[in-house]
């Protein structure tokens, strides 16, 4: 698994992940129209305090998008969001991509705490979270409004001392095939 910047050619891989209807449920997103994601995508790609990437299997297939958002450098803080190609999920991707992340996050930049916010019911979320060593802080109820009906969102962290504890090769350390 590798991570490679996200660019507006990619948009219609975006475009078609974010119409996944377990997309627009678990993450809470709705489909938008292909412009209105290069634009976004465009937009992202120009501002400081975000870097977006795609999730690439080892020999390049484009599976998911994930991006470390709300980057503080000043106070070390940052947001993690993830959203998978249905086809790939719940085969442990999702935890290769937020470990990579994560790792760039405290490996190569100066953030000492990155934080998730997720629907309380997305269970797979939640574990791919959990795994990685982030812990659940709190709950903020009835946080966030999807197609009519309000849900609580839980809020998870993981703070630079947190990470260095995990025990866990980190990102760099894996051998990469072919190299």
């Amino acid at each position: 698994m590798a991570l490679a910047p996200l660019d507006v050619d990619d948009a219609e891989l975006v475009h078609a992940w974010r119409a996944d209807p377990v997309a627009a449920h678990e993450v809470g997103m709705w489909p938008r129209s292909l412009s209105a994601v290069r634009e976004r995508i465009e937009r992202d790609r120009d501002e400081h305090d975000r870097d977006d990437f795609l999730v690439l299997l080892p020999d390049g297939t484009p599976i998911g998008h994930i991006a470390l958002t709300g980057q503080d450098l000043v106070d070390g803080t940052a947001e993690i969001m993830l959203m998978l190609d249905p086809d790939h999920r719940g085969q442990g991707h999702g935890s290769d991509a937020v470990d990579a992340l994560v790792d760039l996050a405290f490996g190569e930049l100066p953030m000492h705490r990155v934080q998730a916010v997720t629907h309380t019911t997305n269970t797979a979320a939640l574990g791919v979270l959990a795994r990685a060593g982030f812990v659940q802080e709190g709950v903020r109820r009835s946080a966030c409004l999807h197609r009519g009906r309000r849900y609580d969102v839980s809020v998870l962290a993981l703070l630079r001392d947190e990470w260095q504890a995990l025990a866990r090769p980190r990102s760099w350390d894996l051998l990469v095939p072919g190299q």
